[in-house]
């Protein structure tokens, strides 16, 4: 397994960030311009009553540029939080495992600390350390769009 992780301070409670972070708006404008995931309609945010935690929730198409169709996320919860975070333990078309950790805490005098932890095995070894160094990127531009959206 490789593990990339990636934390940030953000001008927002736990409970504002959380508002934006569990919303597919909010995952895909931190994702935007470089990818975006689909959802179905009926599926606008991470919601406890709405989740069979361990189940899949759906299947997720991760689209580069939000157009080309890279990968997909059978998207599954263990962990579900409101307010806190939530434990993704999913497969992809790239990945035979993949799991998101997402979690916020408070950091006093209205701010919050999202800690972000990625776990993944690639399907293809080779391609390990590419997929880590796009994953690693990824990930600091969502963060980036994450200061940029509530301060830091």
């Amino acid at each position: 397994m490789r593990v990339v992780e990636q934390e940030s301070i953000l001008a927002a409670t736990p409970e504002a960030v959380w508002a934006r972070v569990s919303t597919f708006e909010g995952i895909n404008d931190e994702l935007r311009p470089l990818m975006r995931m689909t959802a179905p309609a009926r599926v606008r945010a991470l919601d406890p009553a709405e989740v069979v935690l361990g189940e899949r929730i759906f299947r997720s198409w991760i689209l580069l540029f939000g157009l080309i169709p890279i990968d997909y996320d059978d998207l599954s919860l263990i962990a579900l939080e409101p307010g806190r975070g939530f434990h993704e333990r999913s497969t992809m078309l790239s990945m035979r495992a993949w799991e998101h950790e997402r979690w916020l805490e408070p950091d006093g005098d209205g701010r919050c600390r999202l800690r972000d932890r990625l776990s993944f095995e690639p399907r293809i070894g080779i391609a390990g350390a590419l997929l880590e160094a796009f994953i690693r990127m990824t990930f600091r531009h969502r963060h980036k769009r994450l200061r940029r959206y509530f301060g830091a």
